[in-house]
């Protein structure tokens, strides 16, 4: 369905587009000047690009259109197909394409007829192309060349070129020393592709290998591939790659083709492979590796998933990503002591009911992303610059609010049926105060909970839902029995002047939370980071003056909106679009060398399944910790249990290699790893024993120093 959308979308535009072939210069070329009957002649569509202009490979990928030679060749000349050189994989990385930059050279082999009479032979093509830059333009140009039959071949001035073209065509193996067979099956018609180049004669990392698959009509080999470690002790650097097959019609294939290739110091080496697809792993072959070994995962029943899905949530109200809206349902319930039975139960169902849209919204993201066949995790949405920067501004705007800056009000009829937001305690601050207490939840993970969610991104959509509305239940369920039993409320302090304080101070941590968003913000934006940080104070100076001037002010009402509207527009045109570039911003990885995060720190190298592999085939302790910047969970552990000087000592002592897997940017092959493992987020630390065949020690999600610690001196037993 995507592949016939793209072919309606290429075919208006060559109806809208003049065609021509301003960027792209396109030259037949042959390897022959005269050749006899019976032989065959290499013809070359020569193709030019200019600067930052490409064309397509035969499967374009995402997008694009591959391109087309139409002959028109004299009685007696026979084309055969095009023989493709190796292209490469073009920008943007968000949509894979496969194509040429420069120049290329497309062959042609022509076969002549032994009974070809001797003379000139007009050779003429018409070729159609796609060139793109910012934009794409669909082009064609006919192109012509003469060949002259004659009683002996004579070469072309041309040759050099042709066999330049065929040095890059991928060589053609028959029996390929490669082997393919699906993983496991896979819902949603998207299913693991396992490629194993361990029989390979030279032993190569999966960043120096790649698989550019042939096009299909019946489904799609998707671009990014993981690791996947095949296992032999001999040599544990040699790991194969998992792919991802998105079938859109028939039966699974029974076989791919493509072309493999793997990079040499002086170049990569291609081969046009077609590699039959087994059903499950050839016998003898250890999937398992010394580095991977899944862990024992009994399986759960699905009301024991529940009852954890449920637990998790409930603990989350103490985790320190919720504290500042406990703070404020607190001032509510206090607020509202006094009032009728009725109306406290009313709000605190419309604050559940917000915590279980909430809960919905993210299920059905997890639900789109897996349907996508990608991967999903919990807080995935943490990941993306562009929400940061949103939950930053907004975080803000309600820190603004407690200190009685401004004030949010819906005026009119919904004042009085609605109340106000956040600092007010009417229907919808109890329902904003749901939503933002699932939003801030999300990098934060609990006991019981990274159990139950990685138990669900493994089930059906039905399951998802199910377990994502028990978490939000578990998170709203103390306010509803709060709500419902307005005798507890007794126990609370009385209203009184003593609560626009207390509302003041809940400013504090919501302020203390924007410090952490913006720091998580920076690992994606750098030194740029700065204009962030120009736009909030825009903000909040904004903010002042509509409080101030507009709410508050009896004169130039109408003028202090103005410059209230004026400071938002032009801040963040100037910070946000110009300066900070936040919606195209890439994030940017974390370098290797800075991993070791002070002079006596922990020796942190980053995390990859061959480097597992290579420690544990070397009788290592390997302590593997995935984390994130946004992970509050993930900091408390690093700063109480992790980045301490007896944990140092004893990592230190044991020779144990220590891992770091980043997970901030939400990389695919770290997600994967976490399901394996049965986890749907961070948090994840594990400690991998001195013997090779035993199983990783998995510890739980909040750490303490002797959890730590017990974990490492069981490693070495």
């Amino acid at each position: 369905m995507r592949r016939l959308a793209v072919h309606l979308i290429l075919l208006l535009a060559v109806l809208a587009v003049p065609v021509r072939a301003a960027h792209t210069a396109v030259q037949l070329i042959l390897s022959a000047t005269t050749a006899r009957p019976g032989d065959t002649v290499l013809a070359g569509i020569q193709m030019k690009m200019e600067s930052g202009w490409h064309t397509y490979w035969k499967n374009p990928g995402d997008s694009g259109q591959a391109t087309e030679i139409k002959w028109q060749l004299p009685p007696g000349v026979t084309a055969g197909d095009i023989q493709w050189p190796l292209p490469e994989k073009l920008p943007p990385a968000e949509v894979t394409t496969y194509g040429y930059e420069n120049e290329v050279v497309l062959l042609v082999p022509l076969k002549l007829a032994t009974n070809l009479p001797a003379g000139p032979l007009n050779l003429a093509a018409k070729v159609s192309w796609l060139e793109c830059k910012e934009v794409c333009i669909p082009a064609n140009q006919d192109v012509e060349a003469k060949l002259n039959v004659g009683t002996e071949t004579k070469t072309s001035a041309d040759l050099g070129k042709i066999e330049v073209g065929i040095g890059k065509v991928p060589i053609v193996l028959t029996n390929p020393p490669i082997k393919a067979w699906w993983e496991k099956p896979r819902a949603l018609d998207v299913r693991p592709l396992v490629i194993d180049f361990s029989i390979l004669p030279v032993s190569f990392k999966t960043n120096l290998v790649d698989f550019f698959p042939d096009a299909s009509d019946q489904f799609e080999i998707q671009a990014p591939s993981e690791e996947f470690p095949i296992g032999l002790a001999s040599r544990a650097e040699e790991i194969g790659m998992r792919k991802l097959v998105k079938k859109f019609s028939g039966d699974w294939p029974k076989e791919v083709s493509g072309v493999f290739l793997y990079y040499m110091e002086n170049g990569p080496v291609a081969m046009e492979v077609n590699l039959p697809i087994a059903d499950q792993a050839p016998a003898g072959e250890i999937i398992s590796s010394i580095s991977n070994q899944s862990p024992v995962l009994p399986s759960q029943p699905l009301w024991q998933m529940l009852l954890y899905a449920f637990i998790g949530g409930l603990i989350l109200n103490i985790m320190p990503c919720v504290l500042p809206v406990i703070a404020l349902k607190i001032l509510g319930f206090v607020s509202e002591a006094k009032s009728e039975p009725r109306h406290v139960r009313k709000l605190g169902l419309i604050y559940a009911l917000g915590v279980l849209i909430s809960f919905l919204v993210l299920a059905a993201l997890v639900i789109s992303v897996k349907a996508a066949g990608h991967h999903a995790g919990w807080g995935m949405q943490f990941g993306s610059p562009v929400f940061i920067v949103c939950l930053t501004t907004l975080v803000t705007l309600v820190a603004l609010n407690l200190f009685g800056i401004f004030e949010v009000t819906l005026g009119g009829r919904a004042l009085d049926t609605a109340g106000e937001l956040a600092s007010k305690h009417g229907a919808a601050g109890a329902f904003f105060n749901g939503v933002l207490a699932t939003v801030l939840a999300t990098p934060c993970t609990a006991p019981f909970l990274g159990a139950a969610l990685g138990f669900a991104f493994a089930q059906s959509a039905a399951v998802i839902v199910l377990i994502f509305l028990t978490v939000g239940l578990g998170l709203a369920s103390p306010y509803i029995l709060l709500s419902w039993n307005p005798a507890w409320l007794k126990f609370l302090p009385k209203p009184g002047a003593w609560m626009e304080q207390f509302k003041i101070a809940m400013g504090f941590p919501m302020l203390a939370t924007v410090v952490w968003l913006y720091s998580v913000a920076g690992s994606s934006y750098g030194k740029n980071i700065f204009w962030l940080g120009v736009f909030l104070i825009v903000v909040a100076f904004a903010a002042w003056i509509f409080g101030e001037f507009f709410q508050r002010g009896r004169q130039c009402r109408g003028g202090a909106l103005a410059v209230t509207l004026i400071l938002l527009i032009g801040g963040y045109a100037f910070a946000l679009e110009k300066e900070l570039a936040w919606r195209t911003a890439q994030p940017e990885p974390n370098p290797t060398a800075s991993l070791k995060e002070s002079a006596d720190g922990i020796d942190w190298q980053p995390w990859s399944a061959a480097a597992v592999a290579q420690a544990r085939a070397a009788g290592k302790v390997v302590f593997v910790d995935f984390t994130a910047d946004w992970c509050l969970t993930c900091q408390v552990n690093k700063k109480t249990s992790i980045e301490i000087s007896a944990v140092r000592e004893k990592i230190k002592s044991l020779d144990a290699v220590a891992l770091l897997g980043d997970y901030t940017h939400f990389p695919d092959s770290i997600t994967a790893e976490l399901n394996r493992y049965n986890r749907a987020g961070v948090p994840l630390v594990l400690v991998y024993p001195k013997n090779p065949a035993a199983a990783a020690l998995v510890l739980p999600e909040v750490l303490t120093p002797g959890i730590v610690l017990d974990a490492l001196d069981r490693a070495v037993k």
